[in-house]
């Protein structure tokens, strides 16, 4: 990234549309990046990840080679004995006595094959991989002790097959930089979000609803895309920004309160006068925001995570149509959103461009995303979700869904790993 990527006032991240956009395709894909290996080389032990359950995978019922390989401080990696190369799966036994962490590494660079974690005391887990010529060690890590690197394993012969992606492991000291810098990005974006806010309550202080109507979208927008730092917010989050969602009185709840409930007065009728007092409480939220800001430190373990959310959300909520209430703006909040993504995605370039073969692939897909929501965008009014045609629904819904499916490899990448 250029150091202009670091202006507090830039959006790192963003990158103008092709000219034309990349051919659709309408399944979910694999971005086939290193960090999707560097988790565990396929979904499916990703999810055994986290189930704690035994799994034992005979070579009579894959017909891959199985080499078990003992998990422990004392004698991590024992049992490959008769290095091989091609697609294999280790079944990894934990003997001790403790939950452990294991992975496959590059003896040499350190880069990781495969990963399994959680792997409970007494259990057997399998770690598919792809291995071609290099050296290889698997690194043992039991809860409350010492990391172990296991013995040298050196592959040799074998001729056109490769190793699967790898990738090195990001710490904690690598994501504070570009977690600074968002930081300040952040910053600035909530004065401007306060400036905007104090616009859209003075319409409404006046009486103009007509013009606090213009004002609210502008100023909704400034906040959706601040997506990353929302967990760093607390409960001011709710207060700007609040859905209906757990309120018993739904949108007569006194709790409800934000953006949306000023949108759910001034598409529904409301007089002004009704709805001075929650412009008030929301201008108070935003300006003690603004104000707290520089004081708030993010979880830089957090940022890479953040970066697949943003758009998960979206999926999940904007084009659903569950944030709507009256406004019709879903589609601009989901473009503002992907703003957000470009953004973050700038700051934590440096680190990926090593590290992630399908960036490029996320790029033509954020720009693919980009081309078709500024579709719906007419000169500041917006096509609502009810109006999409069936074909308009699925471009949008294809094109968002393959991203999210790319970005889930930058939330695996990213991931804070321990190395000793």
């Amino acid at each position: 990234m250029p150091e202009a990527a670091l202006d507090t006032e830039a959006d790192p991240g963003l990158i103008p549309p092709p000219p034309s956009a990349p051919t659709r395709r309408r399944t979910a894909l694999l971005a086939g990046g290193a960090l999707v290996a560097a988790a565990a080389v396929t979904a499916g032990v990703l999810v055994a990840a986290g189930s704690g359950a035994v799994t034992h995978t005979s070579a009579s019922a894959d017909g891959l080679r199985h080499t078990t390989v003992e998990v422990s401080s004392s004698a991590c990696g024992r049992g490959w004995t008769h290095p091989k190369p091609g697609r294999q799966v280790f079944d990894l036994k934990n003997t001790t006595g403790a939950a452990a962490e294991v992975y496959l590494t590059d003896a040499k660079t350190g880069a990781v094959h495969g990963e399994v974690e959680g792997l409970a005391p007494g259990t057997v887990r399998p770690m598919p991989v792809t291995l071609g010529d290099g050296s290889y060690a698997f690194k043992c890590m039991p809860d409350d002790a010492d990391a172990v690197t296991g013995p040298i394993v050196r592959i040799t012969g074998a001729g056109t097959v490769k190793s699967g992606p790898a990738a090195l492991p990001v710490s904690q000291q690598d994501l504070i930089p570009p977690t600074l810098a968002y930081q300040k990005w952040i910053q600035a974006r909530t004065v401007e979000l306060a400036q905007k806010t104090d616009v859209l309550r003075d319409a409404i202080d006046r009486g103009d609803l007509a013009a606090a109507r213009a004002a609210w979208l502008p100023a909704h927008l400034v906040y959706e895309r601040m997506g990353a730092a929302y967990g760093t917010f607390g409960d001011a989050d709710a207060e700007i920004n609040g859905t209906t969602a757990g309120l018993a009185a739904g949108v007569r709840d006194k709790d409800f309160a934000g953006f949306h409930r000023v949108e759910y007065g001034l598409w529904h009728g409301e007089a002004a006068s009704s709805l001075r007092g929650p412009a008030d409480r929301l201008v108070q939220a935003v300006h003690a925001l603004r104000d707290s800001w520089p004081g708030q430190r993010m979880d830089p373990a957090d940022v890479g995570l953040r970066a697949h959310e943003i758009l998960e959300n979206t999926v999940q909520f904007e084009l659903t149509g569950r944030t709507d209430y009256g406004s019709g703006t879903n589609l601009a909040t989901a473009r503002a959103n992907l703003d957000g993504t470009r953004v973050l995605l700038g700051y934590l370039r440096p680190l990926l461009k090593t590290r992630a073969t399908g960036l490029p692939g996320i790029d033509l897909w954020m720009n693919r995303a980009h081309h078709t929501l500024d579709t719906f965008d007419h000169a500041g009014r917006w096509t609502p979700l009810a109006d999409l045609t069936l074909a308009q629904r699925e471009d949008v819904n294809a094109d968002l869904g393959e991203l999210v499916e790319r970005l889930a490899d930058v939330a695996t990448l990213t991931d804070v790993r321990r190395t000793s």
